[in-house]
């Protein structure tokens, strides 16, 4: 499990709960857990350790950055990575999200 920090927890549980439209359960108390597509993780060199980043993948990220600019939602253009196309998105706390359409190989899908 995976989990994240934000200034205005709220805004931030609101936005995945009602533009992205996240499956989620409520704990209590309005602590939102969100369940995700399938994911992927990769290990990148860096020169720090406990540093990650979170992307969400999508089939068409014209489409995505479309419909969440519709929603209000700031997006930045779309750059071809080379092993995708991504954007970022601000959420209402101020911190970005990565979306991506990939372009490189996906291994299957883990049986669980």
């Amino acid at each position: 499990m995976s989990s994240s920090t934000a200034r205005t927890p709220e805004a931030d549980r609101a936005f995945l709960r009602d533009s992205l439209q996240l499956p989620h359960v409520d704990v209590g108390h309005g602590w939102l857990i969100f369940g995700l597509p399938p994911s992927e993780v990769a290990i990148h060199p860096a020169d720090h350790n406990d540093q990650h980043e979170l992307y969400l993948m999508c089939d068409d990220i014209a489409a995505f950055v479309e419909s969440a600019r519709g929603q209000g939602v700031v997006c930045e253009p779309v750059q071809d990575q080379g092993w995708g196309l991504l954007s970022r998105l601000t959420l209402p706390g101020g911190g970005m999200l990565g979306v991506y359409q990939p372009r490189h190989a996906r291994p299957p899908a883990m049986d669980v």
